[in-house]
């Protein structure tokens, strides 16, 4: 697969789109952003808490569940009937924001706790109206 290679600079004008030669460039982003396309799926980040780790407000993350969760990986899990997105502590058995303003969540022996997958990549989109389901 061939990716178009330009540095991207505020300001740019009055020069050739780079894209041009590359007109008939197959390109597939499920090749670039999907390493087991069975066993993966896309949600929506809600809310401010992962901000430390890079992922904001709307953000679309692309969650694996053939990777098997380790310590300190940022996944998606179901903690009693609400799916949440944070990094996992298994040893001391957490859930840890990465925002300072949210408390970290013990998972307990009562709880209903399952992990959904690991978040490999994340997504900004930058314009609502592009905002895919909407």
């Amino acid at each position: 697969m061939r990716i178009i290679p330009f540095p991207a600079r505020a300001g740019i004008t009055g020069f050739e789109s780079p894209a041009s030669d590359y007109l008939q460039l197959p390109l597939s982003l499920d090749e670039i952003l999907i390493e087991h396309p069975s066993a993966t799926f896309i949600g929506r980040a809600v809310g401010d808490s992962m901000q430390g780790v890079g992922i904001y407000d709307g953000d679309l993350l692309i969650i694996d569940r053939h990777v098997f969760p380790k310590d300190g990986h940022v996944i998606v899990a179901n903690l009693n009937g609400e799916f949440v997105c944070k990094v996992i502590d298994l040893k001391r058995r957490m859930l840890l924001s990465a925002n300072e303003q949210h408390q970290p969540a013990a998972i307990h022996e009562w709880d209903q706790f399952s992990i959904e997958g690991v978040v490999i990549r994340s997504i900004r989109c930058h314009c609502p109206c592009a905002m895919p389901g909407e």
